[in-house]
């Protein structure tokens, strides 16, 4: 029987989840205020959710998808440092998650947070829009000049405001979307478990739906037909957003806010200091000071012996003093060991989340060099002279992911299932795993593509001269494909399963600190790839065979830049490996730990229960 809806407002209190679905107010004190059941209403309020995930991502990717072939043709710049710009905005966008995911989990909640976001995405999207529509917010046209103007200062800072609006929008949007979706689920329920796991799935197809969407019909109106009617179609599609996301305001399960997670953390770092010199106590889970609140948002964990150092934050000395009900009087001095277990369960990712940021570097140079590549091919398309934009060419890297990501979820997750016997067919480091796999397949093939591309322009006739670029090979375009198709495959594995790995490990009361790491490990990526280009740019300008990354790629090497970034990941990969064989996955005192390393399942009965 469905349960109605109880409309209870909380004042000054925490929200806390239990097994049942209620919800249960727990004043300073931890003692227990009112109660109400929550109504998780689950895949009725997709449409809300998940609609406005597609106009938003479609507005914010039709805005941004051709910004860099945005400022090369409308502002002037060259593709170095269009390129620069480009990969500075995705970090700082993705830094700017950390920032929101704090904001949310601590004063905020999620639902709060998303709609400043939303409304920033409309107006930053509004401000890009006017940079094209009006003349004197961009320099004069160039044409087919070998020489152009570029943007004088005001116009730079008009374009920036309007950058750094998008910033605060997705920057709000992308940790918090994800986990508000996921919010809406019953986690303790197996219908809720399964939702979740398969919503993870559905918002990557919806992501990457909208993503082609964008590269294909928007991109080509604004590369083809207009600038203006192509910009201002994104601003259209958030408005939509907006709407559909006001919407369900009266349906949503709205987390509040609970509290800044980061001082738990600080207090188990600051005790463990203050009391480095302490022995070591014997068997720690049953020794280690471990109060634990009748009513916690946190699933109770059991004692793991990695990162054994910060046990001592939960040692009891005759000096550290307990409330009437038995929390710590002081708790920078004395921690509970179900704190010092939630730390070790950050510390555990920390290594998994840097190996799955370097992976990310594929990604941001397949969504940059390749329209470069493009620009240089033959793009033709049959004998009507229909020329595919550029920027249009990564379509294929979600295509790849968006029917991979079918066919995971439909074929191989089951099939998987019958072989492994695990729920999800593979486990979450498994398919990160894969993903850096394919990620660095993709490299070595868009190195070997590259080669032909240059070899072919300049042995063979060409078909004349890209604008500010060089001699445009006879090599079709759609030789790209491979490689993108490749890249796509690896978001599919290696992007979804961060996601959903960062969620699940992560403890409750921070998951949207879960969907910002990831959002952080792009930021860290994108300013290493803007790091490298600027390097190799500089180291390998004078060489005799020439500058790798010459702004026509034809006197250029890039393909040695793709085999560079290769190694790298290989090197990446290897080091994933060793540290996935280390990891341990978070396990619940009220159930069987199952710890999953690279292939092996190995399943430890709790021997210590009470």
């Amino acid at each position: 029987m469905e349960r109605k809806s109880l409309e209870v407002e909380f004042m000054d209190h925490q929200k806390l989840s239990s097994a049942d679905g209620s919800v249960t107010a727990v004043d300073s004190v931890g003692e227990d205020v009112q109660e109400t059941k929550v109504v998780y209403r689950g895949w009725k309020v997709m449409p809300f959710i998940i609609g406005n995930e597609t106009f938003e991502k479609l507005g914010i990717i039709g805005t941004l998808s051709n910004l860099l072939v945005y400022l090369t043709a409308v502002f002037n710049m060259k593709s170095i440092t269009a390129a620069t710009i480009i990969n500075a905005f995705a970090g700082t966008v993705n830094f700017g998650t950390f920032v929101a995911a704090f904001l949310c989990d601590t004063y905020f909640g999620r639902y709060k947070t998303l709609t400043v976001s939303v409304l920033a995405c409309f107006l930053g999207s509004l401000a890009i829009l006017l940079t094209a529509a009006v003349p004197q917010l961009h320099p004069a046209p160039c044409g087919t000049a070998s020489s152009c103007s570029g943007p004088s200062g005001g116009q730079i800072a008009f374009l920036l405001m309007g950058l750094g609006i998008l910033v605060v929008g997705a920057g709000g949007i992308r940790p918090c979307n994800l986990a508000f979706g996921a919010d809406q689920f019953n986690p303790k329920s197996g219908s809720g478990k399964r939702g979740i796991d398969s919503f993870f799935n559905w918002y990557f197809f919806t992501f990457t739906f909208a993503q082609i969407l964008s590269l294909t019909v928007v991109v080509y109106i604004q590369s083809n037909v207009s600038w203006t009617i192509g910009l201002t179609i994104p601003v259209v599609l958030m408005f939509l957003a907006s709407v559909i996301f006001f919407a369900g305001a009266k349906l949503y399960v709205k987390i509040e806010a609970s509290g800044s997670p980061l001082a738990s953390i600080a207090h188990v770092i600051t005790a463990a200091i203050k009391k480095q010199g302490l022995k070591s106590v014997e068997q720690p889970w049953l020794n280690l000071y471990n109060y634990y609140p009748s009513k916690y948002a946190n699933a109770k964990l059991k004692y793991t012996d990695q990162f054994r150092f910060l046990d001592k934050a939960a040692i009891m000395t005759p000096e550290d003093k307990l409330e009437a009900d038995g929390k710590p009087v002081n708790p920078w001095k004395l921690c509970t060991m179900q704190q010092v277990e939630e730390v070790k369960c950050i510390m555990r990712v920390l290594p998994i989340w840097f190996a799955s940021s370097i992976y990310y570097l594929t990604i941001t140079q397949q969504l940059t060099y390749p329209v470069f590549q493009a620009l240089q091919s033959d793009r033709r398309l049959g004998s009507g002279g229909f020329v595919i934009p550029a920027a249009t060419y990564v379509v294929f890297l979600m295509t790849g992911m968006t029917l991979f990501i079918i066919l995971y979820d439909r074929v191989l997750v089951p099939t998987l299932k019958r072989i492994t016997g695990i729920e999800t067919g593979i486990t979450l480091l498994q398919r990160i795993g894969t993903g850096i796999f394919f990620a660095m397949l993709s490299l070595i093939v868009s190195g070997f593509v590259e080669e032909r591309r240059r070899d072919l322009a300049l042995t063979k006739p060409t078909l004349g001269l890209a604008p500010r670029k060089g001699e445009i090979s006879s090599m079709s375009a759609m030789w790209l494909i491979p490689q993108l198709v490749l890249a796509g495959i690896a978001e599919a594995f290696g992007a979804i399963g961060q996601m959903e790995f960062y969620y699940k490990q992560f403890p409750e009361n921070m998951r949207s600190f879960a969907g910002s790491i990831f959002y952080v490990g792009g930021g860290l990526s994108s300013y290493i790839s803007s790091f490298l280009i600027t390097t190799v740019h500089r180291m390998t300008q004078n060489l005799a065979g020439g500058n790798w990354l010459a702004e026509d790629l034809n006197k250029g090497r890039l393909d040695h830049f793709y085999f560079l970034l290769a190694g790298i990941l290989a090197v990446n990969f290897a080091y994933f490996l060793v540290m996935a064989r280390w990891y341990r996955y978070k396990g619940s005192d009220a159930e069987e730990a199952s710890y999953e390393t690279n292939g092996d399942i190995i399943k430890e009965q709790d021997k210590n229960k009470v």
